[in-house]
């Protein structure tokens, strides 16, 4: 299936939540609820996403604001199903569709901060800040609604991600639990990373101030990058140094940290 081919990808999503239902009668009611009913994945995603940030407070329809975004921007039901087919590439730990789409705080992090980023483009500053801060909340994920994230974007265990409001992800990063994309403290405007398509970001790595990582490169787990890390290489240590070139063009799908395994 092509990733970012969200009908194919629906139409697995709810078989799999229909067999689940008849397998786990206990969840059937969830199941409906989030997936079955509903006869789309936009519909589907747009409810997910409600439920997993719902806050009871009169006034606030964060059901109606979430669809409306999806509404203005097409893309967001696309990146959604681009990012779900990925995980399910990427994780071991994961054999299906329903898994991720129900219960992974990195994916559903991931997808209400694209609904905040839309938010804050089209001026709904405050509203894309109330999002970010109910995920922040509910999952230990802070991701400012300003920072730009590309698609196939895998978040694994998420806790602690912290990604500041100039940071820049391109397509097909995978990042571990811990990480950290912030600034100096000492900068205004443009002031944190730019993490390069298909880069790897090990857990507790942090990357600090303006600065790029380049394409397919591996930032090793603990880290502090403070300077520029050159494409297809390996950035590693406190502070983070050179530690030798990629020998593979995809880190980011392969997923493997033990560095010997591809040092040239």
């Amino acid at each position: 299936m092509e990733k970012n081919d969200y009908s194919i990808g629906w139409e697995a999503l709810r078989k799999e939540a229909v067999r689940a239902a008849e397998k786990e009668p206990l969840l059937g009611s969830l199941l409906k609820q989030m997936v079955i009913e509903h006869s789309s994945f936009e519909l589907a995603l747009t409810a997910i996403l409600a439920n997993r940030c719902l806050f009871v407070h009169e006034g606030i329809n964060l059901h109606q604001a979430i669809a409306e975004a999806m509404e203005r921007d097409k893309s967001i039901a696309q990146n959604a199903m681009y990012d779900l087919a990925t995980i399910v590439d990427k994780d071991p730990a994961t054999g299906n569709f329903l898994e991720p789409f129900l219960f992974y705080k990195g994916y559903h992090s991931l997808e209400l901060h694209r609904v905040a980023h839309r938010l804050w483009l089209d001026g709904q500053r405050y509203l894309a800040c109330y999002i970010q801060s109910r995920v922040s909340q509910l999952y230990g994920v802070d991701i400012h609604p300003a920072a730009q994230i590309g698609k196939g974007i895998f978040i694994d265990h998420a806790t602690g991600l912290v990604v500041g409001e100039t940071a820049v992800i391109e397509d097909n990063v995978s990042i571990l639990h811990g990480v950290t994309l912030g600034g100096t403290g000492k900068e205004t405007g443009r002031r944190h990373p730019t993490i390069k398509r298909s880069c790897l970001l090990g857990a507790g790595a942090t990357v600090l101030g303006n600065i790029v990582v380049g394409e397919g490169s591996v930032i090793g787990a603990g880290s502090v990058v403070l300077h520029a890390v050159p494409p297809h290489s390996i950035a590693a240590g406190v502070p983070a140094t050179h530690k030798g070139n990629i020998a593979i063009s995809e880190p980011a799908d392969s997923m493997d940290q033990i560095f010997d395994d591809y040092v040239i």
